[in-house]
């Protein structure tokens, strides 16, 4: 991009197009800053230097000694802006920009001879001289006296925007799709129930679209089975912390748990009164974190435990609003967005499933919540809740400057301890520290990069 012959000389910069932001009315200030903090973090350890310049309804990012190619990965990734335009940032004068549309298209005529164009310029700036519709003309004749290329004002090959500002314009032929969406953290704090397949993940990162800033709680089902799921999860929160300021993982060791269900006579009930067990344990950590709401990949009818008498009784159980993103969505759709994501290649690793962990044969469609609460008094709820979250590890997968680090210490709202069933590149579940799950025992490095 910035190496075409002609175009090296040039300043350049990216124009990022608010999204929902812009409707907000007189909230909008508020928005727009955390939208502006979010793209800061986006921006750490990027290397050189960078800058930001507020223009109603546009951000402008630009910097020194970073490819601009490197600005726009960051910026693609930020929630709330739905465009993405690297440009070219010049005087706003009639001879500047003129003189930097012949540059622009005659670098693209390079690889594309005999293209057509056209010329869309705005005047933010209403002090310019000319008017919108006189600029596009007057840069338009430039471009034609210079290098004869056609105009097709219907279906250009080339569409040069031209933005005028006060003191600088903005070219550019290149509209990316940003994230769209609310700012992260806008709509507050929620914990996404993370699991190795697709739902999960997806639901999460529709929720941070959302404007919700989202940790993680991945239940495995140590010490009955192996620590691939505990990777898998790592790798798909580092994967989802790329759209926003890093959220911590929590993994829950169930297996202990389960098997206490399967001997207080869940039998058929067993998935079920699994997922209400889930679901009181989040909303157990989630009071600790701060969040107010649990997200959930569940799609209605998909399986047996997601009908709706299913997911109406293990609601019952939640003490917190729990957040469906995928309720109607079919499973190519999902499939599709995990790839646009970027978490479909790690959520076909395989993996133990905790799910399936002393399953039954046959799974109830038509669960009770007072069928469930039979259950669960012979197992003693609220200590086993305690117990579980006690021996729960804390993650950090992710971090903003490249870095993966776990919470040493147990100040993350009280959430410290191990994970039970881990192999020796986790920790295990004797150790009195946490350690980093490397990414790369996974077998799903290149995935989670």
């Amino acid at each position: 991009m910035t190496g075409a012959p002609g175009l090296a000389r040039h300043r350049w910069c990216v124009l990022l197009k608010h999204g929902e932001v812009f409707l907000k009315g007189r909230n909008k200030a508020a928005f727009q800053d955390r939208l502006h903090d979010n793209l800061r973090l986006a921006l750490r350890g990027v290397g050189g230097s960078t800058w930001i310049k507020y223009e109603p309804n546009v951000t402008v990012l630009g910097g020194q000694g970073v490819p601009v190619e490197e600005l726009v990965e960051r910026a693609r990734r930020v929630v709330g802006f739905s465009l993405v335009q690297p440009a070219l940032r010049v005087p706003s004068t009639v001879d500047d920009i003129g003189a930097a549309a012949v540059d622009a298209l005659g670098a693209l005529r390079e690889t594309r001879p005999g293209l057509s164009f056209a010329v869309h310029a705005r005047r933010r700036d209403k002090t310019f001289p000319l008017t919108s519709s006189r600029l596009s003309a007057a840069v338009g004749s430039h471009v034609q006296r210079e290098l004869g290329l056609p105009v097709d004002l219907s279906t250009p090959d080339v569409d040069l925007t031209v933005e005028v500002a006060r003191k600088d314009s903005y070219l550019s032929w290149l509209r990316l799709p940003g994230q769209g969406g609310l700012p992260v953290g806008s709509s507050g704090r929620a914990l996404a129930l993370l699991s190795g397949g697709y739902d999960s993940p997806v639901a999460a990162h529709r929720a941070i679209r959302r404007g919700l800033h989202c940790d993680f709680v991945h239940f495995t089902g140590a010490p009955y089975t192996d620590p691939s799921s505990t990777y898998k999860a790592y790798a798909l929160a580092r994967e989802l912390n790329r759209y926003q300021p890093a959220g911590q993982l929590h993994v829950v060791a169930l297996g202990t748990a389960q098997k206490q269900l399967a001997l207080a006579g869940a039998e058929k009930l067993q998935v079920v009164a699994q997922r209400r067990l889930m679901v009181r344990t989040a909303c157990a950590l989630a009071g600790r974190l701060g969040a107010e709401a649990l997200v959930s990949g569940d799609n209605l009818g998909q399986v047996a435990s997601q009908t709706l008498t299913n997911l109406g009784t293990v609601d019952e159980a939640a003490e917190l609003p729990v957040l469906r993103p995928l309720l109607g969505w079919e499973k190519q759709e999902i499939i599709d967005e995990a790839r646009s994501v970027g978490t479909a290649e790690i959520s076909v690793l395989p993996d133990e499933d905790c799910c399936t962990l002393l399953a039954p044969r046959r799974v109830t469609t038509g669960a009770r919540p007072a069928e469930l609460a039979r259950v669960e008094r012979r197992i003693g709820m609220d200590d086993l809740i305690d117990e579980l979250l006690d021996g729960a590890q804390c993650l950090t997968p992710g971090r903003v400057d490249g870095t993966s680090e776990t919470d040493d210490t147990d100040g993350t709202a009280g959430v410290s301890g191990t994970a039970a069933g881990a192999s020796d590149s986790a920790p295990s579940a004797g150790s009195s520290r946490q350690r980093t799950i490397p990414p790369a025992a996974t077998g799903a490095t290149a995935a989670a990069r």
